[in-house]
This record gives C-alpha cells, structure tokens and sequence, in this order.
C-alpha cells in the first residue's frame, strides 16, 4: 500500500517531520516526569518504537525497568500495558494464550498476556529456550498463533525485553537468531548520584504510581502516524552505501585494515543494515528532519551493533569491549 506521504512536496514533509519530532519530544519530557534520569535509555527506546522495533535492556534488578515501560504506557492514550515476568516453570501457552474447553462454549480461545500494545519481557533469560522462542512471531511479525488460528496484535506493538547479566545464576543465554530481533540493545546502569537523590525525595511522597505527574500527550493513532511517516524519510544513496559499508566491515575487518578486526568471530547480520537506515531514520525525525545524514547514522551505530558483533576466544582473553570494535568501524569506514 502506498503511503499517503508519497506524494508530499518539500515543504510539506518538512513541515510534517517538524510536527511529528516535537510530538516524540513531549513523550520524552512527559516520560521524564516519572523516571529520574537514564535521558539516553528513554531517548533510545522512543526511537526504537518510531522505527517500529524492539529493544534489549540489559541491567541488574531494581533500576526501575518496569516503571519506565509502564510511564510509556501512560503518556499514550488508547493503549494497554502488560508485565510478563519470565521464570523457569513458564511454558509458551503462558505467553501467547492456550485453546481450552468448555461445556457452555465449547472450544474457545483464551489469549495471553502478550495482547497489549507494550510488553515488558522481564528477566527474559530466566526462562528456557523454548519459552524464549514464544516470543519470536509477536517482535517480528506482530501476530502470534493459537492451535490453527493466527490472531495478530493489537498496533502499536512495542517489546521492552529485560535481562540480567548473563554472569548471575539461573539464566539461560538468548540465541544469536532471538538476540538479532531487537533493533536495539541497551545497557541501563545505576543513577546517577544526583538522580538518586531526587529518587529518595520523590518516592518518600508518592504511595501509588498513579500518583505520578504523567499525563497522555499523544494517542495510539498519532504513533501509528509517526512510524508510517517515519518509513518516508529520505535515505539517500550515499547513505545506503555508507551504512552497508559499516555493515561489510564487522564483516571483513581485514579489507579495511580495522585495528581490532582480529578479534571478532561473527560481523553483524543483514538485519544489521536494515536495522541502522530505520532507526537512523527515526533519529532523523526526532531531530525533525526528513532526510537521514550520516550524523545520524553515527548516532544509533552502538546500540544496532552491539549484540550482532561477536567477539572471538582471543578477544574475549584480552578483554576487548566491543563498543571499541564500533568506535574503530566508524573511525575507520569513510562517508562517500
């Protein structure tokens, strides 16, 4: 189906780009009326849900992972939030919902708790493989399958998935196929000290999290109006040979004389490179623009390589960072 933005003229995408960025800057102001601090962490996720993706947090408990997903909630209108908290006794029906029977009604569906506009999949690694893999068709397809029926979800959808790092006991690693889902991975790390003094004086005063200052600033209807707009910002040529160049660098290191190229096993997917032009597109419009600059590119190069760069046996003895291994691909790799 073609885009009603299609046929927009200059003036029109620019004045709608104008429009739609500052609708994501009041979600973000409006978000940080109730979730002190993590300014980067919200930013990404907001980006994530204009591009239409999901997102990978990674941090230890109690850094308020749920509060944030739940104030997202709020400050869009006509939507429903849901918490899935994984554990190691949970089976796929408890995500995506079961066939049942009934005398009265006889066969009938009962669907899970993964229909809702927002999911946070918290501590996702908790759960085995195949619970994991549940989660599959709902992120990329946005429709899930019960018995021989196929339901999709309700737009927008948008996947806050959490894990503990991998180090803790009791946690099953995700697979390279799952982990290459999520546009983006995030770490979240502690507040600052600033921050958690304002946390201690805010949380001494509210009882209840309806008590928070955070009100609707859009509806369901103006995301989907954001993301589908989002789809028409410019990707030029030369954007497009840039971002596959970053791409084929995590790939073949040695054709670009990269300085930590020894290091790495696996280069990044081709999700990679569809990955980067949408979320460098969504960056784009949060800037309220309607054309993508490399700038962007170089924005949201961290979080969309990050879990597809793997490090080899070598690289992990010595200790190699990966966010180095991006640092060097955007140092290295040119713009046309």
């Amino acid at each position: 189906m073609v885009s009603k933005y299609a046929d927009y003229s200059e003036e029109e995408m620019s004045e709608t780009a104008d429009e739609f960025g500052e609708m994501i800057r009041t979600m973000e102001k409006e978000i940080q009326k109730g979730y002190i601090g993590q300014e980067d962490v919200i930013n990404k996720i907001l980006l994530t849900i204009v591009a239409g993706g999901n997102v990978l947090l990674e941090g230890v408990p109690g850094l308020g992972k749920s509060l944030l997903v739940e104030q997202l909630g709020r400050v869009v209108g006509n939507t429903d939030f849901h918490r899935i908290q994984f554990t190691p006794d949970k089976l796929p029906s408890d995500i995506v919902g079961v066939e049942a029977y009934n005398e009265d009604k006889g066969f009938y569906v009962e669907k899970g708790p993964i229909f809702a506009n927002f999911i946070l999949a918290d501590e996702i690694n908790r759960a085995p493989p195949k619970v994991q893999s549940a989660m599959l068709e709902a992120m990329q397809e946005h429709k899930v399958s019960i018995g021989d029926q196929t339901f999709h979800l309700p737009e927008p959808f948008f996947t806050l998935a959490t894990q503990n790092p991998t180090e803790q006991g009791g946690t099953y690693p995700l697979p390279e196929a799952q982990i290459d889902r999520f546009l983006f991975k995030i770490y979240l790390d502690y507040p600052k000290k600033k921050n958690e003094q304002k946390i201690i004086d805010m949380n001494a005063n509210i009882m209840d999290d309806e008590d928070f200052d955070v009100g609707v600033v859009v509806d369901d209807e103006d995301v989907l109006e954001i993301q589908e707009f989002a789809k028409q910002v410019t990707v030029s040529q030369e954007i497009k040979e840039y971002i596959v160049d970053l791409v084929d660098t995590s790939r073949n290191p040695e054709n670009y004389g990269l300085e930590y190229g020894e290091y790495i096993e696996w280069g990044c997917t081709p999700r990679a490179s569809i990955n980067l032009a949408l979320a460098a597109r969504a960056h784009a419009l949060y800037n309220k623009r309607h054309y993508v600059t490399p700038e962007d590119v170089r924005a949201i190069i961290e979080p969309v390589f990050i879990h597809r760069i793997l490090l080899n046996y070598e690289g992990e003895a010595q200790g190699i960072e990966i966010k180095d291994i991006i640092d060097d691909i955007v140092n290295t790799v040119p713009v046309r």
